[in-house]
């Protein structure tokens, strides 16, 4: 699924507005949490709060980190 949508001036800031149909793949609603996460090609994923989420992403940076050269060798 594809969707649109423009980078607009929020007060000081820059936001986006998702639609509604996104709102409801993910599940969420208005004051819901949602952490961006990097991905390949400049680009970043979205995923909704879910319990334990925040851990275990801290695990994978934590692991990421300590293996980096390992990881960018067989990212070659």
């Amino acid at each position: 699924m594809t969707m649109k949508t423009k980078v607009r001036k929020i007060g000081n800031s820059y936001g986006i507005v998702l639609p509604k149909e996104a709102l409801q793949a993910m599940m969420v609603k208005e004051g819901s949490t949602l952490y961006l996460t990097e991905a390949p090609e400049s680009s970043l994923q979205i995923t909704p709060e879910k319990p334990g989420f925040e851990e275990m992403m801290a695990i994978a940076e934590k692991g990421m980190k300590k293996y980096r050269n390992a990881l960018r060798q067989l990212a070659k």
